[in-house]
């Protein structure tokens, strides 16, 4: 399985579709798993567990034959239940603890820190995998100040623990980042478009 550590470039990071029918999303992820390498594909939280647990099981399938480690939004049971990598974390360093003694050393536990460098660094310090910050562009959704490329930069020059670029990024965007993340996160950019391949192509220089 794909070693989450720090790259020279960074790493490709897929968020799957949501709302998706599980036809349909097969047949999309595999064409974007193969058009780009990808280090891990995250799948969405929200929802009917008896569903979010058939996607994992799909989408687990897909990924693991590519190499791909597969995490899940919140769901730490899913995630050990399914055969998943682990977890991203959507609350910051509050429960990071808590996932790394129920999945074990061995799993992916990611967090989600919005723009704050100190949620960033407790994260860090209580064991997680990687952190992520975002939005890093201007985006109508939540209240979130778009962190800026300085916060990476900072980040990438003063801490270990990889770090993850999300959230309204476009070619100018992933240009800046390309230096200072260990990962870009890419996902609502690409699968509304036509040809989410096309769509990846045009953010992702790799």
């Amino acid at each position: 399985m794909t070693d989450l550590t720090v790259p020279d470039a960074p790493q490709l990071y897929l968020i799957a579709p949501s709302l998706v029918a599980e036809t349909e999303l097969s047949d999309r992820l595999a064409a974007v798993l193969g058009a780009h390498p990808v280090a891990c594909l995250r799948l969405p939280g929200t929802g009917d567990e008896g569903a979010l647990g058939r996607l994992a099981d799909l989408v687990r399938d897909i990924a693991h034959a590519r190499d791909v480690a597969v995490v899940i939004e919140n769901h730490v049971a899913i995630a050990r239940a399914h055969g998943l990598d682990g977890v991203h974390l959507t609350d910051g360093a509050r429960t990071v603890r808590y996932a790394r003694k129920e999945l074990g050393s061995d799993a992916i536990v990611g967090a989600f820190c919005g723009t704050s460098r100190h949620e960033g660094m407790s994260a860090g310090e209580a064991g997680a995998d990687y952190v992520a910050f975002g939005p890093c562009g201007a985006t109508l959704l939540g209240n979130a100040e778009p962190a800026p490329i300085d916060l990476f930069q900072w980040w990438s020059e003063m801490i270990e623990v990889p770090v993850v670029a999300e959230g309204a990024l476009d070619p100018d965007l992933v240009e800046k980042l390309w230096p200072v993340a260990d990962f870009v996160a890419i996902g609502p950019e690409i699968w509304s478009a036509d040809d989410p391949v096309a769509a990846l192509s045009r953010l992702w220089r790799a």
